[in-house]
């Protein structure tokens, strides 16, 4: 039988192109559209089988685990929230709905392959789960296909963020700006979400490469993401280390409560410490001063995750990890001390 991988191999395009092309969705130009459908034709396939070739399974429902325990602010978050829209109306134009997976189901508690078995879903997308815990285990070593984004699972493809390199890029513009002595405030780390520990790396490699030797205690963990927990570590950071002329945040929300504390204490921003943060949230631009920051690629990371989940499901080999490069935001945060 043809399949849309035959489709695929003959024209050079994805699946999920494919699939839109067959299920007449998507925004694809008609020449493209209709280029797919008379390779098709020639093959002999017949448009309206595309959805059986896409999955033997009849539910076309992707479920969607999306917890925020440590930022908490669901989907006012400034990364996942973008990754999710993008990544619904992907999902959308191949002919799937999307459903949101939980811990309990029917007032009684169920794990989240239990939840995927009742609902009968396709595959999951893992955007931001509470912990990889024995349930994520056991989902992602089911037959279910996965794919995460942003939070690196050992046996899921993923899609995040280069944040070694932006940490690299952070580093070497505090450098170029005559800073030495930079501390770096984390957000949540765990065995797999990483992002913080990532950013440190490259912030690390780049003062190396500058000859200056970076003091792990100028790193202060912070045990959430939220803007109260930037405020107490830059407090303690800062009673530690006075002689610090910079600080690299691991998010925006945090770089505003660390701005506050050191306004509190009479410190004028940027002359008397300089901030960087990371996420780009749209007080950023607003705020005083406008802080300089990363902008993570949301559409790109939702649309590569569509795609991967797509070629998942049609037994397409994937990546196993694809980075997606931030975007550097310089602003008024930083000053030049030279």
């Amino acid at each position: 039988m043809v399949t849309i991988y035959d489709i695929a191999k003959s024209t050079g395009y994805s699946a999920p192109t494919i699939s839109k092309a067959l299920n007449g969705t998507g925004g694809l130009s008609e020449k493209t559209r209709q280029k797919i459908l008379s390779v098709a034709e020639s093959l002999g396939y017949k448009p309206n089988m595309a959805a059986r070739a896409l999955t033997t399974k009849k539910a076309y429902l992707i479920g969607i685990i999306f917890e925020d325990i440590y930022m908490m602010r669901g989907f006012e978050h400034p990364l996942f929230g973008g990754i999710l829209n993008k990544f619904r109306s992907e999902m959308e134009n191949s002919g799937y709905d999307l459903i949101f997976l939980s811990r309990s189901f029917l007032a009684r508690k169920q794990s989240y392959l239990e939840h995927c078995h009742h609902r009968n879903v396709d595959a999951v997308v893992i955007i931001n789960p509470l912990s990889v815990d024995e349930e994520i285990e056991e989902l992602v070593h089911s037959d279910i296909p996965c794919v995460s984004t942003n939070f690196v699972i050992p046996g899921v493809p993923s899609v995040v963020t280069a944040n070694e390199e932006s940490g690299y890029q952070a580093g070497k513009y505090l450098v170029e700006c005559g800073h030495k002595k930079i501390g770096f405030i984390a957000g949540t780390i765990d065995k797999y979400n990483i992002a913080s520990i990532e950013r440190l790396n490259g912030l690390k490699k780049a003062l190396a490469e500058s000859g200056i030797e970076y003091d792990d205690d100028w790193t202060e963990h912070s045990k959430l993401w939220t803007r109260e927990e930037g405020y107490n570590s830059m407090k303690r950071l800062y009673e530690r280390h006075r002689e610090l002329t910079a600080v690299f945040v691991a998010n925006d929300n945090m770089a505003y409560g660390a701005s506050s504390f050191l306004k509190s204490i009479g410190l004028k921003l940027p002359e008397d410490m300089s901030i960087i943060g990371f996420d780009d949230e749209t007080a950023s631009e607003f705020f005083s001063p406008t802080l300089t920051t990363f902008r993570q690629n949301r559409n790109l990371i939702g649309e590569l995750s569509a795609e991967i989940l797509m070629n998942k499901l049609v037994g397409i080999p994937v990546n196993e990890c694809v980075q997606v490069p931030a975007e550097f935001i310089e602003r008024n945060s930083v000053s030049k001390i030279y």
